[in-house]
């Protein structure tokens, strides 16, 4: 066997295992969530959809995927004006205080997740609003913007500066020139940022576990607190909804976008 054939059968051989560690998981919880007995088993114990058809009557995991849905959305909502303005700066103009906006955009790697957590809990408990649902989403914005700044940075990045000067030289205002030149070019950032952080807010556990209390839990703190006594197929069946939900994000990413301009973003 000659050295570029060993290569390429070895390098096949790390896909395949990377791709079968990554992917396990996913099919495990796939197949029990299907499984017609009363326990988690893989393989399954037989094919039903009982365990979907009960966790669509289950109130308390239905009002708890509500609930995460508002704080995605609202997430999403206040991370799409300030990661946009934010990545533009940050990409054309000379912003004071840059080394301390990269700083920040390194928090997600470099700050502990409990450690914001407990720190945004203080905050929230100061201002009297701990307990709320809103204020989650706010916490998830904070935490995860940087993943907003970073596309829109990319994409602003590739921005053609005599664009914007002709239409400054045609009479367009400053305005005019942002919302018809400028938002049109970044918007592949906008969309794939804008869709990972409500992914990211969507699945959003330890921020939503200290911020909220037991009346109003998001669908994830709602699946922790009931593994902790025992785990049935139902919860299976939810963390499949939560999968499907998060490839919808993807393929709608993927038709708006395109997957390769958002990975060239990162």
């Amino acid at each position: 066997m000659n050295a570029p054939l060993s290569k390429t059968i070895t390098l096949w051989l790390f896909v395949a295992i990377a791709l079968v560690t990554l992917s396990a998981p996913t099919v495990v919880v796939l197949g029990a969530s299907f499984t017609a007995g009363n326990i988690i088993t893989f393989p399954p114990e037989g094919l039903s959809l009982k365990w979907y058809a009960a966790i669509s009557q289950a109130t308390d995991l239905r009002d708890a995927f509500l609930r995460t849905l508002f704080v995605a959305a609202v997430c999403t909502a206040i991370a799409i004006p300030v990661g946009t303005l934010a990545g533009i700066a940050l990409a054309k103009y000379a912003v004071r205080f840059e080394k301390s906006f990269q700083v920040y955009l390194l928090l997600p790697f470099t700050i502990p997740l409990i450690g914001s957590g407990v720190g945004l809990m203080l905050v929230f408990g100061n201002a009297g609003v701990l307990g709320q649902l809103w204020p989650v989403g706010i916490a998830a914005c904070v935490i995860n913007l940087p993943f907003m700044i970073w596309a829109v940075t990319a994409s602003a990045a590739s921005l053609d500066p005599d664009l914007e000067l002709a239409a400054a030289n045609c009479g367009a205002p400053p305005l005019q020139t942002f919302l018809f030149v400028t938002l049109p070019a970044v918007m592949p950032g906008v969309i794939s940022g804008s869709l990972l952080m409500f992914i990211l807010a969507l699945n959003e556990f330890l921020v939503s576990l200290l911020l909220v209390d037991a009346r109003i839990v998001t669908l994830p703190v709602q699946i922790y607190n009931s593994i902790r006594s025992i785990i049935t197929p139902d919860l299976a069946a939810i963390s499949v909804v939560f999968i499907a939900s998060a490839a919808a994000a993807i393929f709608l990413l993927d038709r708006l976008v395109g997957l390769d301009i958002f990975f060239k973003s990162k």
